[in-house]
Order: C-alpha cells, then sequence, then structure tokens
C-alpha cells in the first residue's frame, strides 16, 4: 500500500488516461485471467518452478495465483540501471523520460530515392554510430535485422556489431532462445558484467502462450540476473480482445505471468514493464501502429506498470507510413506525446516506419528533434516568483519598453524557456526559397550524413574484437 501511494504520488502531474478505480479493475481482471484461464506453458522446468510455488496444472496451461503474482511483483526493484562502455548509467523509474530506437527493422529507406532496400550488417554499425551521435538518444536497441546475415546468426550479429558502434547503454536485441541468451551475455561481458551492461527483450506469443524456446530464454535471463523487459505484443482485435480494456488486461497478464516465472528463477530480478499492443486495422486485419488508440493504449499501460511500482516502456514513435510525409510527423509525435505526458519512463521507436518493418537515417535525426519537443512539452510551465516576472514587467515599462537585453529573458532563454530547433522551419519564405526549399526530410537526410561522415565512436580494444568474433565464430 505505501509503494502504491508513493507512485500514485509520483504520477499526480501527469495526465491520468485510465482512473485509479478503473487500473485496478484491469488488475483485478488479470488476476482472474491468469487463474480462471491460465498461460499454455509446457516446458518443463518452468511449469515444476510454478507448480512447487502454488501454481495449478491443467493439461497444457499453468494457472496462477493471485498471491502468486503479488509475491513476484513485491519482489521487483523500483528502478533498473543500464551501464553504457563509457561507464555512464541510464537509471529507468528515475522521473527521467528516456528514449530508445526501434529494434529490428528488415529494411531501410532511402529519401533521395523513395525507395527501400534490405538492410545489412553496415546498416546495423551506421544506424548505431548515428544514434550515438543524437543527444536525445539515451540507448541504443540494434536497429536493423540484417539481411546478409544466416538467420540463426542474426540476433547475435546485431548484438556484436551495436555494442561495439556506441558506447551509450545497449538493449539487446529481441531474444527467442535460451542459447541466444548465453551467446549475447558471453558477448556483453567482453564489455562488462551482464547484469549492468545488458538488458533482453523477451515476447510470448499472443494470446497468452509461452513456447518452450521462450520460457526457457526467460529462465536462463533470470539465472544470469539480466535485467527483463517482458515484450508481449498483442494486436486488438486478432491476437487479443477488440476492447482495449479487454487487451490491455490480456497484456498485463501475459507480463506477469513471465515476472511469475523470471522471479521464481531469480527473485529480484531488475523488471521493465513493457507493452507493445497494436490494433488491428479492420479493413485489413494487419497490425495498426499509427493509430491514436495506440497512444492511448501505452499511456494505460504506463499507468498499470506503475501500479506494480515498475519503470515502463512503451511505443513512442509509431506510424504506418512509408515515407517522410505529414501522416508520419503527426502519428509519431502523437503517440510519443501521449504516453509521456502519461509518465512513461522510457519511449521506443526512434527512426521507426511501416509499424516496424523499415527504418531511416533521416528518420532517425527527425525523431532526435521530435524527442526534444515532447521533452519541452512534459517539463510544462514553471510557475514561481522569478518566472511571474512582475519585477521585469516593472524595469521594462520604467525603461525601454522591449525584454530583449533584460536578464531575465537571458536567463530563460538559455534554462530553455523556448526549445531552439535544427531541422523545423521557423524563417521568412524568401529566406527558406534562398535555402532551395528544402523540408525537414532533406535537412534531416543531410544531418544524417553529416553526423555519420565526421562524429567518432571510441573503439572497443582490439583484445574486446577479437574475443567478440572469437565468440562468433563459436556461435557459427
Amino acid at each position: 500500500a505505501i509503494r502504491d501511494l508513493r507512485y500514485a504520488i509520483r504520477d499526480m502531474r501527469f495526465l491520468q488516461f485510465l482512473t485509479p478505480d478503473e487500473v485496478e479493475s484491469v488488475h483485478q481482471a488479470t488476476l482472474r485471467i491468469l487463474w480462471e484461464v491460465g498461460v499454455i506453458l509446457t516446458q518443463p522446468q518452468a511449469r515444476q518452478y510454478l507448480a512447487d510455488a502454488g501454481a495449478r496444472i491443467q493439461g497444457e496451461r499453468v494457472c496462477v495465483p493471485p498471491e502468486l503474482v503479488e509475491w513476484a511483483l513485491s519482489q521487483c526493484p523500483r528502478q533498473v540501471l543500464l551501464r553504457g562502455r563509457n561507464g555512464k548509467t541510464v537509471v529507468l523509474g528515475d522521473g527521467a523520460l528516456h528514449w530508445h530506437n526501434l529494434g529490428g527493422a528488415r529494411d531501410v529507406y532511402e529519401p533521395r530515392t523513395g525507395r527501400r532496400r534490405p538492410a545489412t550488417l553496415q546498416d546495423v554499425r551506421d544506424s548505431a554510430r548515428l544514434l550515438d551521435a543524437l543527444e536525445n538518444v539515451t540507448s541504443v536497441t540494434p536497429f536493423f535485422t540484417p539481411q546478409d546475415v544466416p538467420g540463426p546468426q542474426m540476433a547475435l550479429a546485431m548484438y556484436r556489431h551495436t555494442v561495439a558502434c556506441t558506447v551509450k547503454p545497449v538493449h539487446g536485441p529481441g531474444v527467442q532462445t535460451a542459447e541466444e541468451v548465453r551467446r549475447i551475455a558471453e558477448m556483453a561481458a567482453v564489455i562488462g558484467p551482464p547484469s549492468e551492461v545488458l538488458t533482453l527483450g523477451i515476447s510470448p506469443v499472443s494470446p497468452l502462450f509461452f513456447p518452450d524456446d521462450v520460457a526457457e530464454a526467460i529462465m536462463e535471463t533470470a539465472q544470469r540476473s539480466i535485467p527483463l523487459g517482458p515484450l508481449p505484443c498483442p494486436i486488438a482485435g486478432t491476437t487479443a480482445p477488440l476492447s482495449l480494456a479487454g487487451a490491455l488486461a490480456q497484456q498485463n497478464a501475459e507480463v506477469l505471468a513471465a515476472i511469475v516465472l523470471a522471479q521464481q528463477v531469480r527473485p529480484g530480478l531488475p523488471i521493465f514493464y513493457c507493452g507493445r499492443l497494436a490494433m488491428m486495422e479492420p479493413r485489413t486485419g494487419i497490425s495498426v501502429w499509427g493509430g491514436v488508440e495506440l497512444g492511448l493504449a501505452s499511456a494505460a499501460t504506463v499507468q498499470i506498470g506503475h501500479r506494480y511500482g515498475l519503470p515502463v516502456n512503451v511505443y513512442g514513435f509509431s506510424t504506418n507510413a512509408h515515407t517522410l510525409d505529414i501522416q508520419s510527423g503527426y502519428e509519431r509525435a502523437l503517440n510519443a506525446a501521449v504516453p509521456a505526458l502519461a509518465g512513461a519512463d522510457e519511449l521506443s521507436g526512434v527512426g521507426e516506419m511501416e509499424a516496424g518493418v523499415m527504418g531511416s537515417y533521416a528518420q532517425m535525426v527527425c525523431d532526435n528533434e521530435i524527442a526534444a519537443s515532447i521533452g519541452r512539452l512534459r517539463r510544462g510551465i514553471a510557475v514561481n516568483d522569478d518566472a511571474l516576472g512582475v519585477e521585469v514587467i516593472a524595469a521594462v515599462m520604467d525603461g525601454p519598453r522591449n525584454f530583449l537585453g533584460q536578464p531575465h529573458t537571458r536567463r530563460y532563454l538559455r534554462a530553455g524557456e523556448i526549445l531552439t530547433t535544427r531541422l523545423a522551419e521557423r524563417g521568412l519564405w524568401e529566406e527558406w526559397e534562398r535555402k532551395g526549399r528544402e523540408g525537414m526530410a532533406e535537412r534531416a537526410q543531410a544531418e544524417a550524413e553529416r553526423l555519420l561522415a565526421e562524429h567518432e565512436v571510441p573503439p572497443l580494444a582490439p583484445e574486446q574484437e577479437r574475443e567478440l568474433d572469437w565468440i562468433m565464430q563459436k556461435a557459427d
């Protein structure tokens, strides 16, 4: 109760899209789902862990009692720490808003040609270097799934070449097997303790299905004390109820089931609450990442995760657009602003396009600027004696009738009261024409090319590079 009160007080400054009673209703529905319906889980060791803790086994299903859920949640730390190889840390749950990029895009969009192409291993390296240069990106996830790497090696190659091209904290790629967990943890150990320099996201299959590989990956992650982000990706209308409340309850059940299993293996394991609920497009059945419902679902997910005192990572920049157009701009800004204002601890999706299938370097740069605007939005308006400015108004009225030269103005400009932009057009028509009528997308592409040409990432030591290559050879 004290923990819930602390987080309720923390969230009072944020927008509430669900009332406290509605959040509690989702929680109670989740407990019913886990106990009355259960999850499909056939992995013998995982079933034994849960049965020994009081779960009921019914054929392929494991039904989790409410008291076991509450116990598992009580074991979770309130913050998750992730350290980069330069020693800098990101603390999820510290009250700040953190950002990371989309992970696992298949294709690269080229704004100059308007075409897309398959991602390569070089794109994994280049995207990591660009994200390293963008000041509003606080951690990096391997961006692309390289099509020039054999499928079984893909997740390992993504991590190996990302960690060499950024000093920022690295979220590991989504993993599917215990073997992938072991190999990536072995590579992380080249940088530092895996429990400090690595997090892993693992996705059950909606609805409520934990394949053997997924259960083994969760247990392996917990055994190694690697912070875990349970990452269900239900689609309302196809793999979850169409009602957003029902889809949120199912998503919550999938997250909590993963937490229960992980805490049985390693009590006290750091958990960051993830949700990737998307919606069905009613006319085609495909997954929709751009509708405003996604922003609402993400905001509600933040409130549900905070009800448990956990840091929350949800969709931020998301769109179904195929190019850097007005659809992409308004969808991603809206769907990032809504959960940000609900108090999200971390937002994902920097660089995302086409519902996660595609990404672009120019979009990463655009999103870096949008992230700054959302950060300014979340800061709100400071109201105090100095900010209210009665004295400076009196001084100006008695003198020059202009605020430009006042120390008060300089002070608030330096404090970022008005956010300055690098890409957005704020000049006169004539100036815009003189610069070649460039739009934000063109300026972002040029900035991405500049950063890739000029930004230098401190390299790994030669012995670290050799060690990573050796681990990849063993995996091969």
